[in-house]
């Protein structure tokens, strides 16, 4: 582990793959700080500027910036009460009323070094983890291949919520999107509809770009948003490091609980950002002895959401790495950055690409290192970001993103499939349809088919893919995966319909 860790170091020690990490992770925070514009639309914006880098530059630049986008909604959540992120929405429960009570530094700067802690936590269990399950995954033949990334799919069922039919059709959508283009296996075109535009398949940028970037932009735009928007007081944002270490020595179980609650639920597919900072708020506020201080402005409570947020991180880049399956829509994008530079995600990750693998871990280790220095003496400068009007923002991000659409292919295709697919994305978001499901969909379903099609070459008894320890076990868990939340809706609405059966607790 040591050795693999000293190669990663090498891997990383050039003047230009740190100076993308900073470069990279000083976005991330740029973009956590604005309201309404997520970690995944600053992932999709920087993936096209990759194409020109080496694959360690290229990620290098990506995890800076999946860092500091975890971390940076802490900004405009303390200060305007309004999270950067879905992974800032606990924070501000107490990060802004202790903003509000006067002490707005130490509220970013106990938020910081939060961050910082359980982005090191989320990290080391990815070092340890990852080679773990690379190892049990060494057995792992196209039936195994096939059913994890069945498993995968159903996570789809997850992520559509209590809209399970929505999420379904979503998920079918981009399973087609995946199809359309040459047959993986003999070349043959389909779905393509003898469009020439067509022929070479819809690039899975393209659709990212479109599901995740212009949809945003339009509701950032709208006359609702613009009403909402604040601007920041002239407030006073020094604090004091010792006193701010001080209040998270004294919550360091809250630290440890909840970076580990993070990182579990970083490692469960489906479960996302939101979820994860939820639960461990709530769970710290059970283990601490002050329970009443929570919501009040209290360090704990900033510290439990920041920590679980970051720890995150670390977490969904376990099963995306090891196994190939994207847990949410950021590591999606990762996983996308990974195949784009021909790294093909899986147990073999680890042995076939030895040095990139530890190098992604001490590249996303000195990330969070940046993060922490940026925002604890960086802090006025962004928060002067929440003062740009949203259309001046929207307009400029609308450029880039444009432009991101054509350098995939250096064709004008890909800027027209980007915005029929953000049109109909918008459409899809004010219909209650979920978006994670479509890219989800259009990454997995030609790996499950291309490894289907290699079991039943290698052997076409169909029944091996339940026969073979491994891939039955896989094949259960996606069908548990499945019936839970089709089991979890169905109870819901039999509730709804029967009020009766609401048991209501005795006082």
């Amino acid at each position: 582990m040591f050795d693999g860790l000293m190669i990663g170091l090498q891997s990383v020690a050039s003047v230009q793959t740190i100076s993308l990490i900073i470069v990279g992770t000083a976005l991330g925070i740029i973009v956590g700080v604005i309201p309404g514009f997520s970690t995944t639309m600053g992932l999709v914006l920087a993936l096209p500027f990759t194409f020109s880098l080496g694959s360690m530059d290229g990620l290098a630049l990506m995890l800076g910036l999946m860092a500091g986008g975890l971390s940076g909604g802490l900004i405009s959540a303390v200060l305007l009460g309004i999270p950067g992120t879905a992974a800032a929405v606990a924070t501000v429960f107490d990060g802004h009323p202790m903003s509000e009570n006067g002490e707005p530094g130490r509220a970013l700067a106990i938020g910081t070094w939060a961050s910082f802690l359980g982005g090191i936590i989320g990290a080391l269990l990815l070092i340890f983890c990852m080679p773990l399950l690379s190892d049990a995954a060494l057995a792992f033949g196209p039936w195994e291949f096939f059913s994890v990334i069945l498993l995968g799919l159903t996570i789809i069922a997850s992520l559509a919520g209590r809209e399970l039919i929505k999420g379904l059709i979503a998920g079918i959508l981009g399973l087609l999107i995946g199809c359309v283009g040459p047959d993986p296996v003999f070349g043959i075109a389909r779905l393509s509809f003898n469009l020439p535009v067509l022929s070479n398949g819809i690039h899975y940028l393209a659709v990212l770009i479109g599901l995740f970037a212009y949809p945003q932009l339009v509701k950032a735009v709208e006359p609702e948003v613009l009403g909402r928007q604040f601007e920041m007081l002239n407030r006073d944002i020094t604090f004091s490091n010792i006193q701010v270490l001080k209040d998270v020595w004294k919550n360091l179980r809250v630290l440890f609980v909840s970076s580990f609650i993070g990182a579990f639920f970083g490692a469960l597919p489906g479960v996302g950002a939101a979820s994860a900072n939820i639960v461990a708020y709530d769970q710290a506020k059970k283990i601490s002895p002050y329970k009443d201080k929570f919501g009040t402005g209290f360090a704990g409570g900033i510290i439990a959401s920041e920590s679980s947020n970051n720890a995150l991180g670390g977490g969904s880049l376990i099963p995306a790495m090891a196994l190939g399956i994207p847990g949410d829509a950021m590591t999606a994008v990762m996983l996308g950055a990974l195949v784009l530079h021909g790294i093909q995600p899986g147990p073999m990750l680890i042995f076939e690409q030895a040095p990139l693998v530890y190098g992604i871990f001490v590249a996303y280790i000195i990330a969070n290192v940046v993060m922490l220095l940026i925002q604890l003496y960086g802090v006025r400068l962004f928060v002067q970001i929440t003062k740009i009007p949203n259309h001046h923002l929207a307009s400029s991000i609308f450029v880039v993103c444009t432009v991101g659409a054509f350098s995939i292919q250096n064709h004008y295709t890909d800027i027209w499939i980007a915005c029929l697919v953000g049109i109909g994305g918008y459409i899809f978001i004010k219909n209650g349809f979920p978006l994670a499901p479509i890219i989800l969909g259009a990454i997995l379903g030609p790996m499950a088919e291309v490894n289907f099609r290699r079991a039943l070459i290698t052997d076409p008894d169909w029944m091996l893919f339940f026969t073979r320890p491994l891939s039955g076990i896989f094949i259960l868990c996606a069908i548990l995966s499945l019936a839970y939340p089709i089991y979890k809706n169905w109870k819901l609405s039999r509730l709804k319909d029967n009020p009766a059966e609401i048991q209501v607790p005795e006082e």
